[in-house]
């Protein structure tokens, strides 16, 4: 941030008083402003003032999940259906470990999204816009797909639109498994969508180029960060089938926790809705802080969940432990 100095002369219409007061509110302008620029840099990293600008690492910010997430993408970098219309999209970049500058090797990186009618592969075989890759020693990945577009969350509802966007899952043996999500510049609907407006999205909305052969290309360079461990037998006690008797409609009173490398995810109906991080004390969050979910670990393998949402929370309790 550059804040210039502006010099106004009594001559220029103001006195010497009404100067004073001007500078006075330009000062706690730049204050105000400074703040949030440290607030909202410290949103993406451990960062920290060295006495001449704002310097530490900037692990890649989480996103939401998404009702859309199939495990089991095939391995293929090319990912254009059939026939598609669309418009080519090369997205690349370089995974790196919490230091920003070591690659990551032996990474997978999935994506998926929707294609140029606005639809998710949902259910077929071809896991079509779905693919995955691992990354060699120089950390690095590149994808050849389609240019998703714009829908609606809700097709009745004017306010849903979400912005084109991809979704993206890294799963690393010695880092933290990322969920997140990238979008484009000058998408119209960035600013209708929580996710894509939130501070910690501003460095995930990627200006998009284009090449000379008329196909449209992004760079992303993720960098992951710690993993915090949980022991595998506590992922054994937790995972399983939840109920909850609280007043709810009957899709929304059975939950499964299902634990895939170490990240927990969260499935409704069969459906992987949400993906949870360890964040310590048995409890897991998700992409952009919510839900946050707490397990009581009781005697006799008892388990409760406490699944804590902005407006509710919600206790269930473990019914089905899956078998060992």
């Amino acid at each position: 941030m550059v804040i210039t100095d502006i010099m106004i002369h009594p001559k220029n219409g103001f006195d010497d008083q009404q100067t004073k007061q001007h500078n006075i509110m330009k000062r706690r302008r730049f204050i105000q402003q400074s703040s949030l620029m440290a607030f909202s840099i410290s949103a993406f990293g451990a960062i920290h003032w060295d006495g001449k600008k704002y310097v530490g690492d900037t692990p890649t910010t989480t996103d939401i999940l998404g009702p859309f997430y199939r495990p089991g993408a095939p391995f293929k970098s090319n990912i254009i259906p059939p026939n598609s219309e669309g418009i080519p999209l090369h997205l690349s970049g370089t995974i790196y470990d919490e230091d920003g500058t070591t690659p990551n090797a032996n990474a997978m990186i999935e994506i998926w999204h929707c294609n140029e009618n606005q639809e998710y592969d949902n259910t077929s075989d071809d896991f079509l816009c779905r693919g995955a890759i691992r990354t060699g020693k120089d950390g690095k990945y590149r994808f050849t797909t389609i240019m998703p577009v714009p829908y609606k969350a809700n097709p009745n509802n004017d306010s849903s639109w979400r912005p084109a966007h991809i979704h993206i899952r890294v799963s690393s043996p010695s880092q933290q498994d990322l969920i997140t999500q990238i979008y484009f510049k000058g998408d119209d609907y960035i600013h209708m969508d929580p996710s894509a407006s939130a501070p910690e999205a501003v460095n995930r909305i990627l200006k998009v180029t284009t090449t000379p052969e008329q196909e449209k290309e992004v760079l992303f360079d993720i960098v992951l960060r710690k993993t915090y461990p949980l022991s595998d037998e506590t992922y054994s006690k937790i995972e399983g089938l939840y109920r909850t008797d609280q007043k709810l409609a009957d899709s929304e009173r059975i939950y499964e926790f299902v634990r895939r490398d170490d990240l927990l995810f969260l499935k409704l109906k069969g459906q992987y809705v949400k993906a949870l991080t360890y964040v310590g004390n048995n409890t897991f969050e998700g992409g952009r802080g919510f839900p946050k979910v707490t397990f009581d670990l009781q005697e006799g393998g008892h388990v409760k969940a406490t699944i804590a949402m902005p407006k509710t929370n919600i206790v269930a309790e473990k019914f089905l432990k899956y078998s060992e």
